[in-house]
């Protein structure tokens, strides 16, 4: 099995200091949407989309709050589509997509799939199709669902990963992939968890948003931490979570590669130990 991490969308919001914890107080930050894409026996499989390539064609659809605040910059060339077909594959070769959550900035690239088996954790989808009035900012399902895709749902099921509880899925691949519910950041928040050669990467989605979030002590931008509480559907299991996430990344380090959907350090780590990896395999 071979993974790519894909950058499938910027943020450039002021204030990169508030925002990244470096940088100049007016200078524009710059974050990401952090995918993961895995070449399986049974086809692609595609954790979280970022933006899709309706999203840079008509970006006003993200809604006016969204944009005046995080200053979303959807392009074509980000898009998991385009990266996907760089990688010599075609869009029907992406069997399943798996969603840490449906938010706009991560289910924005579905109309790109429409032939894909979405799973996603089953209290998600029921927030995201029967939204409250506080989570109808988050869900643009009107553009990012209009092609009615084929969800899969999931419920726990008294599987364990670590101390965590978890839901099997893609039981016909060669990849080992989990649900792992962390709900907090939305009412179906959940991790993905892959199985790797000898060990795991962990997708942690919106479950923090700041790699110092896992040190000890935590530490996050100012700016960074009052978004993530502002827009938490239950702030104290998020928060509750992020130290679960701490204590598994301090016991199980060794085996277990956190990051999440937004940090772009992680990103270029991880591709940069893609990129190791893939010429140590050549070499």
């Amino acid at each position: 099995m071979r993974i790519h991490h894909l950058g499938c969308g910027s943020f450039c919001p002021n204030g990169a200091r508030l925002i990244e914890g470096e940088g100049g107080w007016f200078e524009q930050a710059h974050t990401i949407c952090h995918c993961l894409l895995l070449e399986t026996n049974e086809g692609l499989v595609l954790v979280d989309t970022g933006f899709g390539m309706d999203d840079a064609r008509d970006p006003g659809q993200l809604g006016l709050v969204f944009r005046a605040l995080m200053r979303p910059q959807p392009s074509a060339a980000e898009a998991a589509l385009t990266q996907i077909a760089a990688l010599g594959f075609a869009a029907t070769d992406v069997r399943h997509i798996v969603a840490t959550h449906l938010d706009l900035d991560h289910a924005g690239g579905l109309p790109d799939f429409p032939d894909a088996e979405v799973h996603v954790f089953a209290p998600e989808l029921q927030a995201a199709l029967h939204p409250s009035l506080r989570d109808r900012s988050r869900y643009i399902g009107g553009a990012h669902w209009r092609h009615e895709p084929r969800w899969v749902t999931h419920e726990a099921c008294g599987d364990e990963w670590l101390g965590f509880e978890s839901v099997r899925i893609l039981p016909g691949i060669d990849a080992e992939v989990l649900l792992v519910p962390l709900l907090g950041h939305s009412r179906g928040h959940t991790a993905v968890a892959v199985r790797t050669d000898d060990s795991w990467l962990l997708h942690c989605g919106d479950a923090y948003f700041h790699h110092d979030e896992l040190a000890n002590p935590p530490s996050c931008p100012p700016m960074l931490a009052f978004f993530q509480s502002l827009v938490a559907a239950d702030n104290a299991a998020r928060k509750a979570n992020q130290e679960r996430l701490r204590e598994l990344a301090a016991r199980h380090g060794e085996k277990v590669t956190l990051f999440c959907g937004h940090d772009r350090h992680e990103l270029e780590r991880e591709q940069r130990r893609s990129a190791a990896g893939a010429a140590a395999a050549g070499g």
